[in-house]
């Protein structure tokens, strides 16, 4: 049994676990923004999306019942790469997901096409999240907590972003990356990571230890390095040619 194998096989029974366990309780939810603002807000999402009465594909897919959405699955739109194996993955659109998204597109999908620099303000972003809330199926139904929790946790700490790697160090903790990925820059079912830049990969990883994206596998992988561990393995990646 290969080490790839064998960590799918964890992660699954983990899962497992947690499915049977009792749960924890419900989740307090945090109240979404203004979706009056969120119109205005939305101006500039129109260059690519349309949402409403008679809303069809464009640059980018409509996002009418955007909420519980199964991410790259909007029919006839040509999606990314990276949006469809993120669904396949299992990443669906949340107010948690999409909150993230619209943060920085690239901290949950790696080399999407969404030609978006990110929304700063939380603010604004809530604001946006309520005026597409008003666009799924039955928003009233809709219980506040997934899809409705507002993420508060994904924010990557700034400090993180200006760890210098040692690719060395990035090379010895490679072996369990290579039983997957390929340093040749193969891609063959699983996405290539040669090449890629330094601070794409440290996001992502971060992305997968905070849960942000979908993989049970990263995720557990990624919850086991430390921040310096990210950073290593970020240089020695981004220098593989």
């Amino acid at each position: 049994m290969s080490v790839c194998t064998a960590l799918i096989i964890k992660a699954l029974s983990l899962a497992m676990v947690l499915a049977v366990s009792p749960a924890a309780g419900p989740v307090a939810a945090s109240e979404l923004g203004d979706p009056t603002a969120g119109a205005r807000l939305f101006q500039v999402c129109k260059a690519c999306h349309r949402v409403g009465e008679g809303a069809r594909n464009g640059v980018g897919p409509h996002l009418n019942g955007v909420f519980g959405r199964v991410a790259g699955s909007v029919e006839a739109f040509r999606y990314s790469e990276g949006l469809i194996r993120a669904g396949a993955d299992g990443l669906v659109w949340t107010t948690d997901s999409l909150d993230a998204y619209l943060e920085n597109p690239k901290s949950l999908v790696s080399r999407t096409r969404m030609n978006f620099i990110g929304m700063p303000s939380a603010e604004d972003r809530s604001h946006v999240i309520a005026y597409l809330r008003g666009f799924s199926d039955k928003p009233s139904d809709i219980p506040e907590a997934e899809p409705t929790l507002t993420a508060t946790d994904h924010d990557l700490d700034p400090a993180i972003l200006v760890i210098v790697g040692d690719p060395d160090y990035g090379e010895y903790l490679s072996g369990e990356c290579m039983t997957c990925h390929h340093s040749s820059g193969a891609d063959n079912g699983i996405p290539s990571i040669t090449g890629w830049p330094r601070e794409d990969f440290v996001v992502a990883m971060h992305a997968y230890k905070k849960e942000i994206r979908a993989h049970p596998v990263m995720q557990m992988i990624a919850g086991r390095l430390s921040d310096e561990e990210i950073a290593g393995l970020a240089a020695y990646f981004e220098g593989l040619e």
